[in-house]
């Protein structure tokens, strides 16, 4: 049997926001493995469109001299899936996520991508229980020592090896899928990298988009360039 769900009271405490529509709590923390009831799928969905519209609005304020290519980066890293796992961690919700037994003996709760999808959801929860200036003030103030980390934009690592080879005349590095792995809840992509002289990076991801940054960056620590 999967682990009976805690009390709405003890989550909500960690969230801090009160649901009016405890329902909606429930189906954010649901799990696809668990066919008895509905997932957290399509919240994830609404979630990560949520969170986005609501990052990129504050950097728009914070950073109002800055341009769409410096902004695009701090986006990308506050909207992560690594960043969304991140706070999930902090707010321990896989230990209230509700999964089939098989899920969570496989180590569903710590899963990062497992994560991050039920962090989205709980921000659709908490968008259409209570609108979106309830929402927004629930991600500023759970980003906010991620807003206040960020100084200089990052650079994403597809960019810096991009911008490498273009500063050598050389072809753009080329990504593929070279392996799948997992169910289609919760797949993990093997993406490889390669640069025209052969040189080559692979990294394994629970998206195509991560597993690009990802082998991109392994190889520029390859070749020395930090990015």
């Amino acid at each position: 049997m999967p682990r009976r769900p805690a009390s709405p009271e003890i989550i909500e405490d960690a969230l801090g926001h009160s649901f009016t529509n405890h329902a909606l709590l429930r189906e954010a923390l649901t799990h696809a493995s668990q066919k008895s009831t509905a997932s957290n799928e399509r919240l994830e969905f609404l979630g990560d469109r949520v969170l986005g519209l609501v990052v990129a609005e504050a950097l728009i304020g914070k950073y109002p001299e800055e341009s769409e290519g410096q902004l695009a980066p701090r986006l990308n890293a506050l909207v992560s899936r690594e960043t969304c796992a991140a706070i999930a961690e902090r707010l321990a919700l896989g230990e209230h996520m509700v999964m089939a037994r098989a899920e969570a003996h496989s180590g569903g709760r710590r899963k990062p991508a497992l994560l991050a999808n039920v962090m989205e959801a709980v921000i659709a929860a908490i968008y259409l229980d209570a609108g979106l200036e309830t929402t927004r003030s629930f991600i500023l103030r759970h980003w906010a020592h991620l807003f206040e980390a960020q100084t200089d934009a990052p650079v994403d690592p597809k960019t810096a090896l991009q911008e490498w080879a273009q500063a050598r005349g050389r072809p753009l590095p080329r990504y593929e899928v070279v392996g799948q792995s997992g169910p289609d809840h919760a797949p993990r992509f093997t993406v490889r990298v390669s640069l025209d002289d052969g040189q080559s990076a692979e990294a394994v991801a629970a998206s195509k988009r991560a597993g690009e940054r990802e082998s991109a960056k392994r190889l520029l620590d390859r070749i020395g360039i930090s990015s």
